[in-house]
């Protein structure tokens, strides 16, 4: 990965001034190069990951694993990118084994996720079936630990 690429992936809040230093390279050169990486759309966007409980959000989150029929000539694309279109769905993987795509949904609660199941995401043709799982807690988010203070004491390991 290029090193600009993977700084900023780690802690995009770095000044201009501080990537440049640490690549060795103008604070100039570093914004054109940032630049021109938000307009091939190596960069996606920026976010700050968030403790959603701590930030008050009392939604929920559910990982829906998706079985679909390839089309011809398309494979398994168009639908994806298909379903990622929802406002609903924050993530969407194309993966190995047992189902096609993991779908990541946020919604306000149970009943909202089983409705976007229920109406928009099996209706869709070529989705053959789906299983939803709901997060329950999270301990590490988008590289981060969740609520790293609360470090519980190591069981002892018995001989």
């Amino acid at each position: 990965m290029d090193p600009l690429i993977e700084l900023l992936h780690n802690n995009s809040r770095r000044s201009p001034a501080e990537l440049a230093r640490l690549l060795g390279i103008t604070e100039s050169e570093v914004a054109a190069r940032i630049a021109a990486a938000e307009a091939d759309g190596t960069i996606l966007g920026y976010s700050a990951v968030v403790d959603r409980l701590k930030a008050g959000h009392r939604g929920v989150t559910a990982l829906i694993e998706v079985r679909i029929t390839p089309e011809r000539d398309g494979g398994f694309d168009r639908l994806a990118k298909r379903i990622a279109k929802f406002d609903q769905v924050r993530e969407c993987f194309l993966m190995s084994g047992g189902y096609d795509l993991a779908v990541i949904v946020e919604g306000k609660d149970l009943l909202d996720v089983a409705n976007f199941v229920a109406e928009k995401l099996s209706t869709l043709g070529g989705v053959l079936s789906t299983a939803t799982r709901f997060q329950l807690k999270a301990y590490k988010e988008g590289g981060f630990l969740v609520n790293p203070g609360d470090d519980e004491e190591r069981l002892p390991v018995a001989a």
